[in-house]
């Protein structure tokens, strides 16, 4: 399972740059005014043959500085409880602060690894101010420049070292399917989990999993044997005050990492909503499989046909350009169709392990690709004259050799996958389709 980090401290002291350094991207908007980055970014980070995901912690909107403070302190704590590791960052010009005291108490208390980064190190001058930072309590503050990237290969090698290797999974568990049920808070996974595991206690076998948070629960009746990634219902209710949104996230990021075939629950009652599709853009992401069901079905008025294909196209709409995942009505209160998503998700993850012999691809597409071959560039013809599925691949995978394929573009990828998609049922699974010199 991929570890997460968290990136914890106040405003304007580099997080999203520090976010973007580490991710390699620019999906973290950066800007010298507090509170820019309102929605959690999640990333990957790969170095030296490791990988881990990192969250950025930022967005905190504030009326007063009261308000301010305890948000500051529910994210910190919420970034303890979720993380295998914390990157606690301050700023090397401005010195200590006391939301900078603040943070630092909380983080002292968890056993939770912390790093301190003293950020904007732009220069050798700068590093004479590290010292200050001691008084913190939290070990040798490490000298970055997200801005700039100094430092930052000291900082991943110690990430990596911190984090240390993944502990080995269960050889038997490898061969069992691990669904996950996600979704924002308050949309009834509990209750699905409930409606799926019923009363039959004897039948379920809790094994704790790899990380604090994660129990994977074995459910083998009517047929059926998998893991359900439970990440709902272990909420204390002290703990109900604290940031849902953020909390949910965390919690989506590791069921997700650690599953096959993701269920997500949208509300009936409120719709497809934006965090909703931040929950996709990580399934996305992860390359896993996807179920979406509609949940709470049993409070709708209106459950016409043309109610319920609006409510289809609006999703698919929303989640484009993937839209091939089936979706599904029901009702954990009730338990309506609830077998049908054991079902679904089952098939779902046949599809992901789904293999296509190379005469019959071949057979079905190069008729198609002749009839509709790629549009000619700069009056050079693209011919593709063979294609096969690649063998051992996290997702079914395509390959089609061309004699030019630098000129095949995105838009005749996306026909040749619809096309493979109508003749075979990989609904709900992601397709990778590469281009190859033949």
């Amino acid at each position: 399972m991929s570890k997460l980090v968290a990136i914890v401290g106040r405003p304007n002291v580099g997080k999203s740059t520090l976010f973007n350094r580490l991710t390699g991207t620019r999906q973290a908007i950066v800007s010298d005014e507090a509170g820019t980055t309102r929605d959690r970014q999640y990333g990957k980070c790969e170095w030296g043959k490791q990988e881990f995901s990192v969250v950025d912690t930022g967005g905190w909107i504030v009326n007063s500085d009261d308000i301010f403070e305890e948000e500051i302190r529910k994210q910190v704590l919420l970034a303890t409880e979720e993380s295998d590791l914390i990157l606690f960052l301050v700023d090397i010009k401005n010195g200590v602060t006391d939301l900078d005291e603040e943070v630092a108490r909380i983080l002292r208390q968890t056993p939770v690894p912390v790093l301190l980064c003293a950020n904007k190190t732009d220069n050798n001058e700068d590093r004479y101010y590290a010292a200050d930072f001691y008084r913190l309590g939290l070990g040798d503050p490490i000298c970055v420049s997200a801005a700039t990237g100094s430092g930052s290969g000291d900082l991943l090698d110690l990430i990596i070292e911190k984090l240390g290797t993944e502990t080995a999974t269960e050889e038997a568990d490898l061969t069992i399917p691990r669904f996950s049920i996600v979704g924002r808070p308050n949309v009834g996974k509990s209750s699905l989990i409930n409606a799926f595991i019923g009363e039959d206690r004897h039948i379920v076998t809790n094994i704790a999993g790899t990380t604090r948070d994660s129990i994977l629960t074995r459910y083998d009746k009517f047929g059926f044997d998998f893991f359900l990634v439970d990440t709902a219902g272990i909420r204390k209710k002290n703990k109900v005050t604290e940031d849902l949104e953020f909390y949910s996230v965390m919690r989506s990021i590791r069921a997700i990492e650690n599953s096959d075939v993701c269920i997500l629950l949208i509300d009936a009652t409120r719709g497809i909503e934006s965090q909703d599709m931040n929950i996709v853009q990580i399934i996305q992401r992860n390359s896993k499989n996807i179920i979406v069901v509609v949940n709470k079905w049993d409070l709708v008025e209106d459950k016409s046909k043309e109610a319920i294909a609006f409510f289809e196209n609006t999703i698919r709409q929303r989640m484009a350009p993937f839209s091939d995942f089936p979706i599904i009505f029901a009702s954990a209160l009730t338990k309506q169709r609830i077998f049908k998503v054991l079902e679904t998700a089952n098939q779902t993850f046949k599809n992901r392990k789904k293999r296509i012999p190379t005469s019959k691809l071949n057979e079905e597409m190069l008729p198609l690709i002749e009839a509709y071959p790629p549009p000619s560039i700069k009056g050079k013809y693209i011919k593709i004259k063979y294609c096969a599925q690649l063998p051992e691949t996290q997702i079914p995978s395509f390959v089609f050799y061309a004699n030019l394929p630098q000129y095949v573009k995105e838009p005749y990828r996306r026909f040749l996958e619809n096309k493979i998609r109508e003749r075979w049922d990989f609904s709900g699974t992601p397709i990778n389709i590469f281009i190859r010199q033949k």
